[in-house]
């Protein structure tokens, strides 16, 4: 029987360090992007670019798959997840690690996968304005797991991941992950797991997100409304509406979509806000069509090109959160070995004779969105267990997400998606 895997993208709460795995996390501390580029390919941007469009792509495909489930606003951190699941790539073999390559670098691998994380970790923990923002990573070992030493390096020293011994299957274990996650997400998070994880589970990758952002041209409260939204039923809503009057932001459009985005004062991210440019459009075939390329190249070219003057923009005032476990669909997506107790290649990972595969991967997500800006978090748990470019833009736009749009806060110059969602 192969040991379990969890994947939690959550937060951390001191319990026992693990001894020695500082010498160990020091072989990984030089990986960084530049240096990895430069010894594997000729043209790294191009590299880099695959990793953020794999990013943007794993973040429509989840939040289209939990919608089709009965989930009609999915709320997710695209970013938290490729995190945890990249840390967990790390002890992959063989096919196994093919897959997650596929599906988490673009057919990059593993190398620069490791030092987009590295990267994005750098620059979103020191971005200027006044942006709040922590990304915290963490590895909990069952002190029966049989986990490798040099996987815990590469853990501690690529994604600076705390690391932790820990009785998974015990009680305490879950006031201790609950108290790492409200920790690390601010308390936006207060709780991620209800009750101790199963009794062959390994280790627990964790990640945990939490990002406050002010917009950098804030909204006028006296200009806040009440107007009505038409959810994707037909049914409408009276709710508070954000307003701009004769503002400029870059404006998204092509033959299907239209949307804007509202530049926040770090001046590196962005709240996207898009939908079909047919009113009355099918908001779910819409969303269906979109693709994680199309959705990355349209960020990063409205985030280089002028800004367009808005007339009008309207946007719900509104606060979401989703928490659910997403192990069937991820297998679904393509990391269909990962999860197969028979087939899963974790050797890279610990020395338990029959192996180790993927378990649950527990997320969860939340939002609010005002007048000064957005405070959002989020939290994904691993466990492992044994066994179209914009068209011309028009002046003078009056804009109002007032029917289905798609929703993220995104980065300008390479489109990843920190988080992405529908408000419907």
């Amino acid at each position: 029987m192969k040991r379990m895997l969890s994947l939690a993208l959550t937060a951390a709460l001191s319990l026992s360090l693990l001894s020695g795995c500082g010498q160990v996390a020091a072989r990984y501390e030089e990986l960084t992007a530049d240096a990895v580029y430069a010894v594997n390919h000729d043209g790294p941007p191009e590299l880099a670019q695959a990793v953020d469009q794999a990013a943007a792509s794993l973040g429509l495909d989840l939040v289209r798959a939990v919608r089709a489930e009965g989930e009609p606003s999915p709320l997710l951190s695209p970013l938290s997840i490729l995190l945890a699941l990249s840390m967990a790539a790390n002890g992959a073999e063989g096919d196994t690690l093919a897959q997650m390559e596929a599906v988490l670098s673009g057919g990059s691998g593993l190398d620069v996968l490791n030092a987009v994380c590295q990267e994005l970790t750098r620059t979103y923990e020191e971005l200027g304005g006044s942006t709040e923002c922590s990304v915290a990573n963490s590895l909990w070992v069952d002190p029966e797991g049989q986990i490798r030493e040099d996987f815990i390096g590469r853990c501690a020293g690529i994604f600076d991941a705390q690391v932790f011994s820990a009785q998974l299957s015990a009680p305490g274990i879950v006031p201790a992950l609950n108290g790492w996650v409200s920790d690390h997400t601010n308390k936006m998070i207060p709780r991620i797991v209800d009750q101790p994880f199963d009794e062959s589970t390994a280790a627990l990758l964790v990640n945990a997100l939490y990002l406050k952002n002010t917009w950098s041209v804030e909204f006028d409260p006296l200009d806040t409304a009440e107007r009505t939204f038409t959810h994707a039923g037909g049914e409408t809503e009276e709710m508070d509406f954000l307003r701009h009057f004769d503002r400029s932001f870059p404006y998204l459009e092509t033959e299907d979509s239209v949307g804007a985005l509202l530049p926040y004062d770090d001046g590196r991210l962005a709240f996207l806000a898009l939908m079909p440019a047919e009113v009355g459009a099918d908001f779910g075939a819409w969303l269906d069509a979109l693709t994680g390329e199309e959705l990355s190249r349209l960020v990063r070219s409205a985030g280089e090109g002028e800004d367009t003057l808005f007339l009008r923009l309207t946007l719900p005032k509104f606060e979401a959160e989703w928490h659910g476990e997403l192990q069937d669909i991820l297998s679904a997506l393509g990391l269909d070995l990962a999860f197969d107790g028979d087939r899963a290649d974790f050797s890279r990972m610990g020395e338990y004779p029959g192996g180790y595969s993927l378990g649950q991967v527990i997320h969860a997500a939340r939002i609010e969105v005002n007048e000064r800006g957005t405070e959002a978090a989020a939290a994904t748990v691993v466990a492992a267990s044994d066994a179209a470019a914009p068209m011309e833009e028009p002046e003078g736009i009056e804009l109002d997400f007032d029917r289905p749009f798609l929703y993220g806060i995104v980065d300008l110059e390479n489109g990843v998606p920190l988080f992405l969602g529908t408000f419907e």
